[in-house]
């Protein structure tokens, strides 16, 4: 369990009402961001050639048990980064750079983080042109090649995308990779798709590898368990410019048996398109995970249509607006190239945001040049209205990986975003404030979860929040977005309420206590554990109060 050591600003409640659980009704208006990155410390970029126009991510985690997040940037032709995180809880963002030949690997498109060995340790894995790497974590952002010793074949395809789940009583993860386009002895590009595989545990280690056949491409994996089932399938999403007969699709994955395709007599539906990045979550309320997929052009937000007894899925882009097929901006007509898609809660009002990363691919006249990343705020009838502009956040970088997540720990979701050739970006989220004093938009909770033994981060648990008579539900994946993810503290906004109620539906199924928590906590719900533990920002941990 991590534990805030830094000394800053105290996190207080901006509403008080009584301590009462109130239903949020009215969406709040966008917070305000200020650009950071030279203020922060952070020198990076992704580059290289035409095998680097894809990839790019970002994996946020906390190296050093500090609670806060750190970054791994992915670097491309040039050297990937890690960036250890020194802001003031509250304050001024501040990074550092961490040198090391074992993290500053070249060729990496991507990283995900996970506790692959369960010891309590955020570990990585890396995403390259070539071999793949497995790095374990060793505690104060260091880091260990453990490919040899956990026998994983990291292979030499050209990989974007990763997942993880974790099956049965297996001790380690079962990993997906995804792969882009087949490359020959002489890393030229070929008219083939790779193979992706499924990498199981055994007695030995990653020594089970499973082709996933047919592929067509992929730029992007995600174990979810999309009919709440209690297991998790792999969504995979193809870019239909390097195959004819491929499509979008979904993996059949069961302890124990090969992995199989879901079929049409089982409700699939073939969809071609430019698949980038894949993102889920609860957008209709039902219950049930929406699939949000970035194209070029239009963009996709697939809704279960028939229940969930089969993946029989319509698209409510349009009427959700959500489309996001050309600039908003700019003043450029083309249609938009849309990467990385994230479902966040950004002013913490209760609704459910998206954020979109856009970037031309290189110089395809066909498509937008100038082309500004979306960020679509959630509205109470289940629509989203666009508020980059509002924000402060429109640039026209071309933009690829990145991460909405709380850099300083005062309860507002930063953002950071990997651009090619250009500099990151790290956009502060002030709130209703200044850079000199921020200011809380709506109430939040930023919820992690613990067990014992194996799976420490509970990757397929469910996190429930109650507020009035409304539950916002969370997945906790490993995957999916675009190259990169992040591990660690899930935000809730709550909204106008002072209070909540939190319970976890843990990966086996079992359903904790609700529990009920004050608003503007950061809070460890361990499993068998009645009361969560809420860990204070000025340091120490406390039981929540009820």
């Amino acid at each position: 369990m991590a534990v805030l050591v830094a000394v800053g600003l105290a996190v207080t409640a901006i509403v008080v009402l009584g301590q009462r659980s109130i239903t949020p009704a009215e969406a709040m208006a966008s917070p305000q961001f200020v650009e950071a990155a030279d203020d922060a410390g952070i020198v990076h970029s992704y580059d290289g050639d035409w095998r680097y126009f894809v990839g790019g991510g970002v994996a946020a985690f906390d190296c050093d048990n500090d609670a806060q997040p750190d970054l791994y940037f992915a670097g491309g032709e040039g050297p990937a980064a890690l960036y250890r995180n020194e802001s003031v809880v509250g304050g001024q963002l501040r990074f550092d750079a961490v040198q090391s030949s074992v993290t500053d690997l070249t060729g990496v498109t991507g990283a995900y983080p996970l506790d692959i060995d369960s010891d309590e340790i955020t570990d990585l894995v890396v995403l390259r042109l070539g071999e793949n790497v497995l790095l374990r974590g060793l505690g104060d952002c260091t880091f260990q090649r453990a490919n040899e010793d956990w026998n994983f074949d990291g292979g030499d395809a050209w990989t974007v995308a990763a997942s993880a789940t974790w099956e049965g009583d297996h001790t380690f993860p079962t990993l997906a990779f995804g792969n882009y386009v087949a490359l020959d002895a002489d890393l030229n590009q070929t008219t083939e798709c790779s193979t992706n595989a499924l990498v199981r545990p055994d007695e030995d280690g990653y020594t089970d590898v499973i082709p996933l056949d047919p592929s067509w491409c992929t730029l992007s994996v995600l174990f979810t368990d999309w009919n709440r089932s209690g297991g998790q399938d792999l969504r995979v999403a193809n870019d239909r410019h390097y195959y004819r007969n491929g499509e979008e699709q979904l993996w059949h994955i069961t302890d124990g048996e090969q992995p199989k395709l879901y079929t049409r007599d089982e409700g699939w539906k073939k969809l071609q398109i430019w698949g980038m990045g894949v993102a889920s979550n609860d957008v209709t309320g039902d219950g049930y995970p929406e699939v949000y997929i970035t194209s070029q052009g239009d963009n996709k937000l697939q809704s279960l249509t028939d229940g969930s007894e089969q993946p029989h899925y319509g698209d409510i882009a349009i009427r959700r607006g959500v489309l996001a097929h050309r600039p908003y901006t700019g003043g450029d007509l083309m249609p938009s190239t849309a990467w990385h898609p994230e479902f966040q809660d950004v002013n913490s009002d209760s609704f459910t945001d998206l954020y979109v990363s856009k970037g031309n691919v290189d110089a395809m006249p066909e498509f937008a040049a100038m082309d500004p990343n979306n960020l679509f705020l959630g509205q109470p009838d289940g629509t989203f209205i666009e508020a980059a502009e509002a924000a402060g956040t429109v640039h026209f970088a071309r933009t690829r990986g990145a991460a909405l997540v709380d850099l300083n720990l005062d309860g507002m979701l930063d953002l950071v975003e990997v651009n090619r050739v250009e500099n990151v970006k790290i956009w502060r989220n002030i709130g209703w404030g200044s850079p000199q004093e921020p200011r809380q938009m709506g109430n939040w909770v930023a919820v992690e979860l613990a067990q014992s033994a194996t799976n420490s981060d509970a990757v397929g648990a469910w996190i429930e929040v109650r507020i009035g008579d409304r539950t916002v539900t969370r997945e906790v994946t490993v995957g999916g977005g675009h190259a990169g993810g992040q591990i660690g503290w899930i935000h809730f906004g709550i909204g106008p309420a002072s209070k909540a109620e939190v319970r976890a539906i843990w990966p086996d199924g079992e359903e904790g206590p609700w529990m009920p928590v004050d608003a503007n906590q950061f809070i460890t719900i361990t499993k068998g554990d009645l009361q969560p533990t809420s860990v204070l920002p000025s340091g120490g941990t406390s039981e929540s109060s009820s």
